[in-house]
């Protein structure tokens, strides 16, 4: 399947919006929530297998440890959906966990999530592991957005949870934070602040795209 380490202009080209960053995301924002709201659910569906498959290709080049830990998410309205490839690396032996929001301006905690877990709401009422499932650190995570560009910028929901919690577990650990999207949502560029954290790789149904220490870097034989 191809990846691309750089590629040309992205489909979706405008203008930077007036205003400071904070007034440009808000306006991407809504561009972008009823540009992926527009899909139709047979391009959600098969999005979300051909994203599994291009993310079992992509394990090698991670480098990931047996039985490493990969936070997924679960998806919000029409996010696209990682039950797929959650399935597929769970059975590849790896300890699936949920992220669990706090309170705002915390970083996110993760929980085990097993098969036969039941879930309850979190402090921003998403479905979550219940307190007393297992706390884990991601060694890699799987994190939604609204937008993406092809510099590894990633436009979320406002919160700054995965920001905040991505700068934190890179002071700790090699954490390694790959996006999942449908390729419909890539612009020509996000808009960022200091605070932003930029993604390692990022898989969408059409692409696969590495940043920073994973660009240029060979799979192991």
């Amino acid at each position: 399947m191809p990846t691309a380490e750089v590629a040309p202009s992205a489909p979706f080209s405008r203008p930077l919006m007036p205003g400071g960053i904070t007034e440009q995301k808000a306006a991407l924002r809504r561009v972008m929530r009823e540009r992926r709201a527009a899909l139709e659910a047979k391009t959600r569906a098969a999005a979300s297998f051909a994203v599994r498959d291009r993310l079992i290709d992509m394990l090698p080049r991670l480098g990931l440890a047996a039985g490493a830990v990969v936070a997924g998410f679960l998806p919000i309205r029409d996010e696209l959906d990682p039950r797929p490839a959650l399935s597929a690396l769970r059975e590849r032996g790896f300890r699936l966990v949920l992220p669990v929001v706090i309170a705002r301006n915390e970083p996110l905690i993760f929980r085990e999530w097993l098969p036969e877990t039941a879930l309850e709401p979190d402090a921003f009422h998403i479905p979550a592991p219940p307190v007393w499932a297992e706390q884990l650190s991601p060694d890699l995570l799987l994190v939604p957005m609204l937008a993406f560009d092809r510099k590894g910028e990633r436009l979320g929901y406002g919160a700054g949870f995965y920001d905040v919690t991505l700068t934190l577990l890179r002071q700790q650990r090699a954490a390694i934070a790959v996006g999942i999207a449908y390729s419909a949502q890539e612009v020509e560029s996000v808009p960022v602040s200091a605070r932003d954290a930029t993604l390692d790789a990022l898989v969408t149904d059409k692409d696969v795209l590495w940043f920073g220490r994973f660009a240029g870097a060979a799979a192991p034989s």
